[in-house]
């Protein structure tokens, strides 16, 4: 990097450095196994407006353009590390041979950024461009013997059957189906996939239901972190967002100020006066701020609540001196179960039934590609049951009976239903202790739908945060029915689950249920 030089803003004419977020996130890009093969081939940086994407894109496309980026060898002798201070095996590295390095967009506007950083770092006449003997044009640069960095955009069709070297996808919060960014994503990655080498995406946080490649490479980490991810390479993701309990109204400058400092702690050249004057000027658009200054993907018209309310109902927007709410054994809990053999989710969540406090027992999600060859493990979800009566203290238990007929309306009962003290359907014929259909039940849970809503925003209750719980929450819509409002994904063959928040809004419900009928426990058992 000694060769770059700032072209612009308050280093102009000194040697570029990255930032410590930068060198972090390559040291992580960089990183190899012990046979010297990459531990990722996908990376996502998304970052606020203003936070140095595009100079960064440009670096690192000119590095892979120019400099020793292949393995050559790892060295037998440990060396100190620079910045850990343990002694490691050195990685010894060589130039790309025959590089085609690709600034991929949808639009030439898309790229415009990124191409007219590399020309800023790597000018006509420049030292750069005489020492690697590159011939710089607008959109392409070319190096001997047949190296080549470009531009292209918006149809596939031209990135098809190419062997890139390296690829960035520019602001790919963009990339939607109606302009071919879905297409030429996925050509990016076919062509990463022949050829081996690596995709790096820019992007700012995206429109939620909009369809956009930067929303599905989210989801994709998602599905890789909580461990639905089957594919062999991972997702390097490298994101900074402001706190969920921020408050950018001109009535709270503070907590505005503290998060726009978090957002941009690693961009030490932005102002944040101007930002902050933007968030509170008459004409501004508060959901566009959020996504572009605060990094947070907008809130769909048609959500059902904020994930953002969501989150700081959790660990994460705890702020009280006292520890956070956990789950103990003997606890006097309820549970709500809902299930699915494909297609959708299954969820068992239990609600503590003293404060309130809402957490997962388990997620079943057995395809993330919306797969319907795949089932749910019964067994699995079984023992999760099981394990809640073991060691919490059963109130009631309702259960759907959709597609779980034999479990709630036999196994279930037959096993549990002399320990509940409040039976799911006391007046069906038969009465059922845990079978709960909201087939039959729709217009009361839409009820509890709209009172479970009323208690997030008014915080009125904890959870232990758990990310597919957070995720179903995010993903529910809310839908208009009759005189009250229930939610519902976004369409019917939508792989966006919530029934996660199903069986939080019935866990909720099957609490008030308790409450109301006067029950309390003594000695770990529930009495009048």
């Amino acid at each position: 990097m000694h060769n770059l030089v700032q072209p612009n803003g308050p280093n102009a004419g000194q040697l570029w450095r990255p930032t410590p977020g930068q060198l972090r996130f390559l040291d992580w890009w960089y990183a190899v196994d012990e046979q010297a093969r990459w531990l990722f081939h996908h990376a996502v940086r998304r970052l606020a407006k203003g936070s140095g994407k595009s100079p960064f894109a440009a670096v690192w496309a000119l590095l892979e353009f120019l400099g020793p980026v292949r393995v050559k060898d790892i060295s037998d002798r440990p060396e100190k590390c620079p910045y850990c201070s343990e002694k490691h095996r050195v990685v010894i590295g060589t130039p790309v041979d025959m590089p085609l390095v690709l600034i991929a967009a949808t639009a030439e506007s898309q790229t415009s950024n990124t191409m007219r950083m590399i020309r800023a770092f790597a000018p006509k006449r420049s030292e750069l461009v005489a020492k690697y003997d590159l011939d710089p044009g607008k959109t392409q640069y070319y190096r001997q013997p047949e190296g080549e960095l470009k531009v292209i955009t918006s149809s596939y069709m031209a990135a098809e059957g190419a062997e890139p070297t390296a690829q960035v996808a520019d602001e790919t919060e963009y990339w939607v189906p109606t302009n071919g960014g879905i297409d030429l994503f996925d050509t990016l990655v076919d062509n990463a996939t022949k050829s081996g080498s690596r995709l790096m995406e820019t992007s700012n946080a995206w429109k939620p239901g909009a369809g956009s490649v930067a929303e599905q490479s989210w989801d994709a980490w998602l599905a890789q972190e909580e461990g639905r991810h089957r594919a062999d390479t991972r997702i390097l993701y490298d994101a900074r967002m402001a706190p969920p309990d921020t408050k950018p109204d001109a009535n709270n400058p503070s907590s505005l100020r503290a998060a726009l400092e978090f957002v941009y702690a690693d961009a030490w050249w932005q102002d944040l006066d101007p930002i902050m004057q933007r968030f509170w000027a008459k004409n501004a658009r508060p959901d566009e701020n959020k996504r572009k200054y605060l990094n947070w993907p907008t809130v769909s018209e048609d959500a059902w609540v904020d994930p953002a309310d969501w989150s700081k109902l959790g660990p994460a927007g705890w702020e009280k001196e006292e520890p956070f709410p956990q789950v103990g054994d003997d606890d006097w809990i309820v549970l709500f179960f809902d299930g699915s053999k494909s297609r959708d989710a299954t969820a068992l969540i239990g609600c503590r039934i003293s404060d309130g406090h809402v957490f997962s027992l388990g997620v079943w999600e057995p395809d993330p590609a919306h797969n319907a060859d795949e089932t749910v493990d019964a067994n699995a979800v079984d023992f999760a049951v099981r394990r809640a009566f073991d060691r919490f203290d059963v109130a009631a238990f309702f259960a759907d009976v959709r597609e779980w007929e034999s479990w709630a309306l036999t196994e279930w009962p037959n096993r549990y239903k002399d320990d509940l003290k409040i039976h799911a359907a006391p007046n069906a014929k038969p009465p059922q202790p845990i079978a709960w259909d909201m087939r039959g039940h729709t217009y009361e849970f839409a009820k509890a739908v709209e009172a479970c809503r009323t208690e997030i925003l008014e915080g009125e209750f904890t959870h232990d945060g758990d990310p597919a719980v957070a995720r179903h929450v995010g993903n529910a819509r809310a839908k208009e029915y009759r005189d009250a409002v229930t939610i519902s994904k976004e369409s019917p063959g939508s792989p966006r689950k919530i029934d996660a928040a199903v069986c939080v809004v019935g866990a909720r419900m099957v609490r008030r249920i308790v409450l109301g009928k006067g029950l309390r426990q003594r000695s770990g058992k529930a009495a009048f």
